[in-house]
């Protein structure tokens, strides 16, 4: 199994030695010389501050380090992750159904098939042609630096990169206006770029072009059908 230095990307076998229970000691990149992940240390809160913060590193620990692909979980978190992103991607398309439609024991049943109809259309048919998309923009755009192990590393990146899609659960508790969805749905983006990048050590151009084109053919397919 290996791993990856947080601060140049570098492979290394190992990133800590364990001498005695709760004795490390951690190791250092043998490229850039610095220590290799100095996560391991770290609280939880500081994780997701960087993570939040958009910060590179945070990203190469989390997806390489703790995300290996090689670990024996890989598969099952991969198929929870997806799970989690489309329940989260339904509950948005009917927050932004809501405002549109009247909603109480008024509702008509024409009317009620109709915004479940839109929202099964929105998670599946959405998400498959925004997948298709990403891959097929990486594919053009990335060709000659893109360099990621398989389909299912690159999938899970999107997957847990759209960890912003949480925030969605606090509009079930306080209100909030319309706005604040697609101000989540541009964190979402922005994360998707720079997993995007740490995945495929890419120029920022080209990751902010791929994830720009997957998520205008997302929004067209959902509006084409709304």
């Amino acid at each position: 199994m290996e791993y990856r230095c947080v601060q140049c990307g570098f492979r290394i076998k190992t990133l800590f030695v364990q001498y005695s229970p709760g004795n490390i000691r951690l190791m250092k990149c043998v490229n850039c010389k610095a220590v290799a992940d100095e996560y391991i240390e770290c609280e939880l809160m500081i994780v997701l501050i960087d993570l939040i913060l958009h910060k590179p590193k945070a990203y190469r620990h989390v997806l390489f380090n703790v995300l290996n692909h090689e670990s024996t979980h890989f598969q099952g978190l991969l198929w929870k992750s997806l799970v989690g992103f489309l329940v989260l991607d339904a509950y948005r398309s009917l927050l932004v159904k809501k405002p549109e439609e009247e909603w109480g024991t008024s509702m008509s049943i024409s009317s009620f098939f109709w915004i479940y109809r839109k929202m099964l259309v929105d998670v599946f048919l959405g998400n498959y042609m925004f997948l298709c998309s990403f891959f097929l923009a990486i594919k053009s755009l990335l060709k000659t630096s893109a360099r990621f192990s398989s389909f299912r590393d690159l999938l899970l990146a999107i997957l847990i990169s759209s960890y912003f899609k949480i925030l969605l659960i606090a509009m079930m508790v306080w209100e909030f206006p319309p706005a604040v969805i697609y101000i989540i749905d541009l964190f979402v983006f922005s994360s998707n770029t720079v997993a995007l990048k740490v995945i495929t050590k890419s120029t920022m151009n080209r990751c902010i072009g791929a994830c720009f084109i997957a998520h205008v053919v997302r929004f067209c397919i959902t509006q084409a059908f709304s």
